[in-house]
């Protein structure tokens, strides 16, 4: 039997949030980010999925201390079904792992990435959300994996490259995929006002060139709690639940909680797009 069979309610085909993380820059953060608030939303309640997307150069599964039968890359080689390479992580955590150290799947074309969107359509696994921790940088890939999400979440430290690359991100995700609605997390600031600042510099530029609409999330605070908690392989508020950034995680979790659920498809390639069909047939019955 499948780990996850006994999961699996009479509503398993509701349409779940999908937020894909993103940052432009390597290092600002983005893996941890996506692993802590992954855990927050478990922690909540919310049947959570995180998917990697960094398909070369992989870590949420090292960083959670799991070791993965099947990955992304056996999916692209027929050698699986994308079912198969679901693993249960931390508290009931669905994890979808990539691969690392293959480089051909860094090539991969852009229908191969709309292909491997289009596969989640056919995973009947019931979720609240998904998390997609998408790698760094303006490739083809990471602008499908944010399109195809509801909701991006931009993470962005106090330097200068780390808000320069951002923007860029922006710009090319309202320029050529219509991604014109994005919130931002501070990530590694020294305090709260420094998180405010941070998003403040990064909207007055995006507002003066971009039709774009940027929403401040919250800061998570530089921590040694959380230095720790990666190096034991664990999540933050897992390991240390009264932690600064395990109380910051725990807080971006309720206000994601606090979102509105997704209505239907928008037109173009999304996840789980079978599923928001049924929900918006049944919000117009």
């Amino acid at each position: 039997m499948h780990p996850l069979e006994s999961q699996r309610p009479a509503n398993a085909n509701a349409a779940p949030r999908v937020i894909a993380v993103t940052g432009g820059k390597g290092g600002v953060g983005k893996t941890t980010t996506s692993i802590n608030l992954a855990m927050a939303l478990v922690n909540a309640g919310q049947r959570t999925m995180l998917l990697d997307t960094d398909l070369g150069l992989a870590n949420v599964d090292v960083m959670l201390g799991l070791s993965p039968r099947f990955t992304l890359a056996d999916v692209f080689a027929g050698r699986c079904e994308l079912r198969d390479t679901v693993i249960e992580g931390p508290r009931g955590l669905m994890v979808v792992p990539a691969a690392s150290g293959k480089r051909h799947m860094t090539e991969l074309l852009p229908q191969q990435h709309v292909g491997l969107v289009n596969a989640f359509s056919h995973l009947d696994i019931p979720l609240d959300v998904m998390i997609v921790d998408t790698p760094a940088g303006i490739s083809d890939g990471v602008l499908t994996f944010c399109q195809a999400a509801q909701d991006v979440i931009l993470v962005v430290c106090d330097e200068p490259a780390s808000v320069t690359d951002a923007y860029a991100l922006i710009k090319v995700l309202s320029r050529d995929r219509g991604v014109n609605r994005i919130q931002v997390l501070a990530n590694q600031v020294p305090n709260v006002n420094e998180g405010r600042a941070v998003f403040d510099k990064l909207e007055r530029v995006t507002s003066r060139f971009l039709d774009v609409t940027l929403s401040y999330l919250g800061a998570i605070p530089r921590d040694e709690w959380l230095r720790l908690a990666v190096q034991r392989q664990e999540s933050v508020v897992d390991a240390f639940p009264t932690a600064p950034a395990s109380l910051a995680f725990r807080d971006i979790a309720r206000k994601i909680g606090q979102w509105q659920a997704p209505q239907g498809p928008r037109g173009h390639v999304e996840f789980f797009t079978e599923r928001l069909v049924a929900a918006q047939g049944s919000a117009c019955a």
